[in-house]
Parts: C-alpha cells; structure tokens; sequence
C-alpha cells in the first residue's frame, strides 16, 4: 500500500442510471468505490454493478491485445497488424459480394462510451454498408418510431418528472431493478419514498409482483402481451368522461376518440385479466391527480403490439393533459442537446429487409431478420459481420440459429473485450480499454435524465500504453480500410476522425447556451446542476408544424392489426416473459464474483398452480418448449407470477463451447432466447418479441 490514497470522481457507465462515484485510489489500484452524496442527480445512490467496476478493471477473462483465432486457438497478435487484417477481412467480403453484403451489428454498450458516441458512427459511414442492426430493435425501437410520429425526433423521448408528480403509473417498468430504462432516474428507491411522503402514489401494471410492483401502491396484474387493449381502454375512458384536456397544439384528438370507441373496460378486461373496474377507476385517478405521468418500459416495447402500447402511453399523457408540465412527462434541456443541435438524426421508416421485407427505421434494419440475412442465398446475402460491443446470440430472439448462422460467415471482425457467444465466432476481436480507463460523459443518458445536470469524468485509471481506446480503434481501423481500398483519403472524415472524445465534448459545450466546458466540469465533482425539468412546447418539437398529430397513420395502421389478433393459446400452454435483477448487467459481468455470489437468480419462475396442474415438485429440472426451441433449467415456485405466466431471466446461457469467461462453466441459467422466435416481431416496428412468448414446461426426468 503506498502512502497516499487519492479520491477520484466518476460516473458510473454501466446501465442508464448513471450514478455519480466517489472512488478511492491505492496508487493504480482501487480501495474502494461508493456512491457520490454531492451528485446533484444521483444524490450518493450506487448499485451493486458499480463496486464490481473494480472487478472489470482487473477482470482475468478481459482482453487486453487484439486475438487472432486460428482453428479452435486465440493467439494475440499487435495491434498495426490486427488492423491490417481487419481491414483486409471487411474489404474482401465487400469487394467479393458487395458493400451490403458486410453487416454491423451495433450493441447496448456502445451507449455507455463517449468515445463509441463520437466516433463510430463515423466508422460504419466508413464501410458504406447499408446491412445496420443494433440492440434498438431488440428492446426500444417503438419508443423512437412515437417519438418521431409524434414529436417529430426519435430522440424527443419525454421522462416521468418523479421529483415532483403525485400519480406515477409504470407500465411493464422495473426501476427498483432497472434503476430506470429510457429515463435515467438513479435513487428510484429514495424517490419513490419521497412521492409517498408528498402523498403521491405509484401503481405499477406487470404479470409478475416484480420489485418494483411490490413497494407500489396498486399492482395491476396483467396477461402478457395484452397491454394494448387496457391502453386503448383507458384512453377511451378518458375521452368519454369529457375532462380530457390537449394542449392547444394537439390535433387529431376526435379521430382518436372514433378509433378507439370499441376498445371497453370489458373487452380489455376479458384478453387482459384486469378487471373493468380497475381500468375505469385507474382512468378516473389520472384524470384526478394534480399532476400524474405514465410510462412504459420493456414489458411493453417487447411484445406483438410494442409499437401501438408506447403510443397510447404518450397519448394518455398528452389527453390528461401531462405532457410538458411539472410533474408529467417532460422533455429534458441536456447540455450537449443532440436534438436541438441536429448531432442526431430524425428517423424515420426506410428501406425493407431482403427476406421478410421487414422495414427499417433510422437507418438501421430489425435485428431479429440478422440470421436469416446470413443463411439466404441470392443478392445482398451477408457474407460478413463487425460486432462492436454487442453479443446478439445472447441478446437477439433465436440466439441458437444465429449462433448457428455465424459460424457460416466468411469474415467476421469484433470490437470486444470478451470472447463470448457471439464472438468466439470472429476471426479477429479488438478489445477496447475499460471503464476506468477512459474520459466519459453521458450524451446520451443526460437526454433522458429526471433533472438536468451536467457531469465530465476524466479517466480513472491511466490505461495501458498498449492498449486502445473505442475511439481510436474506430479511427485506425478507418485508416486501415482507406488503405486496403486503395482510394483516396477523405480528409474531412481523417480530420475528424483525430479529433479525442473530450475535445469534442467541450467543443459542443462551450457553444451550449450553458457554456459550459470539461475544464469546468472536471473541477466540480459530481457535475453542475441546471435545475429541474422545464415546460418547452411547442418550441421543442420537430414537426414541421410545430404541432402534435395524435392519429399518427403508423399508430393506426396497428388498430386493425389488434382487432384481428387471437385472444388465448392452447390449455397447457405459459406465456413466457423475461426479467431483470439489479446485480445483472444484461449478457456480461456474470463472472464477477461479487455479483453471481448468494442465492441463484437463474431459474424458471413458476406459479405454484401451473407447477401443480403438470405434477412438478418445486425446484424440478424441467424442459421448457417453444415454437423455436427448448431448453432445460431448474424451476422455482413463485406466487410472484400470475397464474399462466413463466419468467426466465435475460442474459444468462454462458456454456457455449468456445466461450472464454472462467466462471462459465460454474454458471447456471440457460438462454430466453433460444426460446424466443425471430419469425414473431412487432410488425408495427420491427421490434423483437421477447415477452408473452408460448411455451409448455414438462419434467426432464419424464422424457427419460
């Protein structure tokens, strides 16, 4: 230990929370990391994946150098040369096949980097592939296709004001584990105690009594994969009662109210098991409440009707008279402002893909047509793949054929620390440096934030001399393409391109009406608070009108959709749906040790009924079957779930061979989605269905 310990300041870059740390430095090594009290946004909050960053950093499984694979063997190779042979892998299948024969596939992490922010996006430019996917159609997808239908900007994605409403209903929405998705709201559990001090209340709609459903005022059970029919009904309820109250720049209500007039209490009550006089009296108590938001999260993004839920969510909003008012739904006023400064595209629907013709948004393609993109014959079939921080065969519906798909590619290229289920398939991975390791500052996470604030965190740790951050990879790798094309350079892109993460940032800084820069902010720990959310419609919006058309046509498009959907399945038949615990971190950090540590969280959700009705003892190791595939996991009662309803975790099935993490084979759990179904999507979107999925469980020891 040397004599001196330092403290340094960060935020944490793990999940949307974005907690501020305190972290206490024994030279080059961690002592200790707890949350920051003087965070003006996370107000010393932490979760357990914020201590196990320390673990990360020293991380055994971790790649430091570019490897090689060579038959079954990895053998690291320097950097000037992986480059050289990344470039050569991309640029062969291209020149071979064609530039959208080379796919991208664009992960979760790549959010949580400023450098990623900065600088990939000019990489993918730089491979001139139209073949993008990305974890956005996986779990989010319809919330930006509402908030460009609606808002007129995929990034115009307004937050529940927590700090301040006295009615906040949660909707498939998990913070107390999530600490919040699509709204960066850190400290949920102090706040939701605050809301209640204020005499506010929180009701929460779910399947399952989940974490956050149990310290709620009101938990409404409801069959998954019908949350549309009680949004459609509630909406109708609102209009009926006549204290519907728009905004003045709101069109298209009366269009609204025709479109949703057959959607009852009692139709809703009958596909979706909340009784009709929950509904009405939960329509009654928005319209009541001084100031009340709704929000939706992965419960209803992730089902057949994900497009239409998000969409009557900020319908209700707009019809309660919520949007844009203290307490409500609110816009953030970041200040690096993505939207305002045109640094983001709007969105909009795009081409469609080559097999199921599934249409795109955003420029990017629905993740779940990736397989069989790469297994169908003909033009435009993918030749090649470079995954950047994502792990689609753990993430995507049917991770099973499209583990299967990717060992057919000619070349594949990862930039990863990890050699997981999805790139043991590369034949090339460039490992960027960690967490600590590098300068941060949340362009994205600031968007959705509860309260605007303003936080720069220089690197932690200094990084290995070797070692190359995201953004440098992207920038070299770029070079190296250039090279292996033989064309000219484009110096406008080379130019940018050197340009670090942090000059970027203060750039855009200092020209905010904050002026703010990272010098100032990396003298004030914890960043600068610039207040709470304030009202700025119809200013904000990027219609052309600057108005809100609430009959969106792709909205209404789903109505009929719904109208025809087929009410139940068959007696035997679960709907599967997912879940999420605060010590997980999606498809990695499962060998960190003080993370998978104490009681198992792997196992099958069960109702205590539904293991009777089969004659399944509790803790049984059952075969659990799906239209795409079957699995086998212990299961576990639980008089959490409703009656009819199974939960399986997301992120777990590390036992692939080939897969690189020391704790794997000691790791219990199996892979949702090798049960779910790439050919059932959301077709409003395109979005991933992981929720409400049919299965049948029977004992393993039965079939021997």
């Amino acid at each position: 230990m040397t004599d001196e310990l330092r403290t340094r300041y960060a935020a944490c870059p793990l999940c949307e929370a974005s907690c501020g740390l305190e972290i206490v430095l024994d030279g080059d090594r961690v002592r200790s990391i707890r949350g920051h009290e003087a965070d003006p946004l996370s107000r010393g909050h932490l979760c357990p994946k914020a201590i196990a960053l320390q673990d990360l950093h020293e991380d055994p499984d971790r790649l430091r150098r570019p490897v090689r694979r060579l038959g079954d063997r990895w053998v690291e190779i320097p950097w000037t040369q992986a480059f050289t042979l990344a470039a050569e892998l991309l640029h062969g299948v291209q020149e071979r096949h064609g530039r959208n024969s080379l796919g991208v596939y664009l992960g979760n992490p790549n959010v949580h980097s400023l450098g990623a922010m900065t600088h990939n996006p000019q990489l993918v430019r730089a491979l001139g592939t139209r073949s993008v996917y990305s974890a956005t159609s996986v779990d989010q997808l319809p919330h930006h296709m509402v908030a460009w239908a609606l808002y007129g900007h995929q990034f115009l994605l307004p937050v529940p004001d927590i700090d301040r409403t006295d009615l906040l209903v949660l909707i498939g929405h998990n913070p107390m584990a999530s600490n919040g998705s699509m709204w960066t709201v850190p400290d949920f559990p102090q706040r939701r105690r605050e809301l209640s001090a204020r005499g506010g209340r929180l009701i929460v709609l779910d399947p399952r009594r989940t974490e956050t459903a149990k310290i709620a005022d009101r938990h409404l059970p409801v069959r998954p994969g019908t949350d549309a029919w009680v949004l459609l009904a509630l909406i109708r309820e609102v209009l009926a009662s006549g204290r519907a109250r728009p905004a003045a720049y709101v069109d298209g209500v009366e269009e609204v109210r025709g479109a949703v007039e057959s959607f009852t209490p009692e139709l809703a009550a009958e596909r979706s098991g909340v009784p009709a006089a929950e509904i009405r009296q939960l329509a009654s108590d928005l319209l009541d409440a001084p100031a009340a938001a709704i929000h939706g999260r992965m419960g209803v993004s992730v089902q057949s009707f994900g497009l239409l839920c998000q969409w009557a969510i900020q319908v209700l909003n707009i019809l309660i008279g919520g949007l844009d008012r203290s307490g409500g739904l609110m816009f953030t006023s970041p200040a690096v402002d993505l939207v305002g400064r045109g640094l983001m595209g709007a969105g909009r629907p795009g081409r469609r893909t080559r097999v199921r013709g599934l249409q795109a948004f955003g420029s990017e393609l629905p993740s779940a047509t990736l397989a069989e993109e790469i297994r169908t014959p003909g033009v435009g079939q993918l030749r090649g793949l470079i995954t950047i921080a994502g792990n689609p065969v753990s993430s995507t519906p049917g991770g099973h054929l499209l583990d299967g798909a990717l060992s057919e590619l000619e070349a594949m290229v990862s930039i990863d620390p990890y050699i997981n289920e999805t790139t043991r398939h590369a034949h090339l991975i460039l490992p960027p440096t960690g967490p600590l390791e590098r300068d941060h500052y949340d362009v994205i996470f600031h968007t959705l934030a509860v309260r605007n604030t303003a936080r720069f965190s220089p690197a932690v740790l200094p990084a290995d001399p070797e070692a190359r951050h995201d953004w440098q990879i992207a920038r070299d790798l770029v070079s190296a393409l250039e090279r292996a094309r033989g064309g000219r350079r484009d110096l406008a892109r080379w130019l940018r391109m050197r340009v670090s993460p942090r000059l970027t940032v203060d750039a855009l800084l200092r020209l905010s009406p904050t002026r703010l820069s990272v010098r100032r902010l990396s003298r004030t720990p914890g960043g600068v608070d610039l207040g709470p959310l304030r009202s700025q419609l119809p200013e904000r919006l990027r219609t052309a009108d600057q108005r809100i058309h609430l009959a969106a046509p792709l909205a209404l498009a789903e109505l009929t959709r719904l109208r025809q959907a087929e009410p139940a399945v068959a007696a035997d038949t679960l709907l599967l749906i997912g879940r999420r615990h605060q010590r997980d971190n999606n498809s990695w950090m499962h060998n960190a040790a003080r993370l998978t540590s104490g009681r198992a969280r792997h196992h099958l959700l069960v109702n205590p009924e539904d293991l009777a009705a089969r004659g399944i003892p509790d803790g049984s190791l059952v075969t659990v079957r799906s239209a795409a595939g079957e699995v086998q996991v212990e299961a576990a009662a639980s008089t959490d779930l409703m009656p009819g309803v199974v939960s399986l975790p997301h992120g777990y099935g590390h036992a692939r061979q080939g897969v690189r993490l020391a704790r794997a084979s000691a790791l219990p759990g199996v892979s949702i989605n090798d049960l779910t179904d790439p050919n059932v999507v959301d077709l409003g979107s395109g979005n991933a269905v992981l929720n409400g999925v049919p299965v049948t469980i029977t004992a393993s020891s039965d079939e021997g």
